[in-house]
């Protein structure tokens, strides 16, 4: 991805800012910018959910099919990560220039999804061993204008919340063949809890401080960032480090206490936001919400 090139300056301006907890915009070191999120958006999906950050725009369809579970978790279902890079976002992702970008998206979702903890992936389980839900999602960067890791996470966990699994009836046939009975009726179905699904939270280190959801022009004075999966209650269930600087003991620790803050904060704003929605019913809205 492209970043701002910034004079001595600038850089200084930014770092002395963020030193006193007041950045470019306004914005205190552990805000995120004004999101709008919209779930329910693709007709054709079990369920869907589209972002907006600024610049950055996300959406997320979830296709539930009947698969095979894994032969180590033989009682659960699955969850199976696609992201594609719109050549429409950004020039740099024409042709295969977004795909270094995807792999790293998708290799964050998975870790901050892999434990059974954060998900009712048993729920998922049709005939254990032998037959479950797959849960394909697919995330789609429609437009890019930074903290795509953020946003990517908020918009699945919105998509999995929306997402309505119908119900499935199992029986014996003749020979005592297994047979399975998809309802077809939109109501008979069932939700996953997404009380204990993470959203990442992307810790960037200026200077001796902090912030998070960061601008391009901050990214450019960024020495290194952490990415963590954190539930709402404070677990962390991904963590990453990524940039050329080096994260001393003392450091990862401040930035680790603040992402679980952020973090726990983040997913209460959602699930509030989420909850509103879903009294609306069939009738779509968007709604905006902000971080601390």
């Amino acid at each position: 991805m492209a970043s701002a090139s910034l004079g001595h300056a600038e850089r200084a301006f930014i770092l002395h800012g963020i030193q006193d907890n007041l950045r470019l915009d306004g914005r205190g070191c552990e805000d995120y910018r004004c999101m709008e999120l919209e779930t329910d958006v693709v007709s054709n999906t079990n369920g869907s959910a589209r972002l907006k950050l600024l610049n950055t725009d996300i959406l997320v369809g979830i296709k539930a099919d009947i698969g095979v579970p894994s032969p180590e978790r033989p009682h659960e279902g699955k969850l199976e990560f696609f992201l594609d890079c719109s050549a429409n976002a950004t020039p740099e992702f024409e042709g295969r220039g977004g795909e270094t970008l995807a792999t790293e998206i998708t290799s964050v979702l998975m870790r901050a999804y892999e434990s059974s903890d954060v998900l009712d992936l048993k729920s998922l389980c049709i005939i254990p061993g032998e037959q479950c839900w797959v849960l394909y999602i697919d995330v789609v960067l429609l437009e890019c204008g930074g903290n795509l890791f953020d946003a990517s996470s908020i918009a699945v966990k919105a998509a999995i919340f929306n997402t309505k699994i119908p119900t499935v009836t199992v029986s014996r046939g003749e020979g005592n063949e297994t047979e399975l009975e998809i309802s077809d009726d939109p109501y008979d179905c069932k939700r996953l809890d997404v009380q204990n699904s993470p959203c990442v939270v992307t810790i960037s280190k200026i200077g001796h401080s902090q912030i998070v959801d960061a601008t391009m022009e901050e990214e450019a004075c960024c020495l290194a960032t952490l990415m963590m999966g954190v539930t709402e209650k404070g677990r962390v269930t991904a963590l990453k480090k990524a940039g050329s600087g080096s994260l001393d003991p003392e450091s990862l620790l401040e930035m680790m206490e603040s992402g679980k803050r952020v973090g726990q904060h983040l997913n209460e704003k959602l699930h509030e936001v989420l909850a509103a929605d879903e009294k609306l019913g069939p009738s779509k809205r968007r709604v905006g919400f902000l971080g601390r």
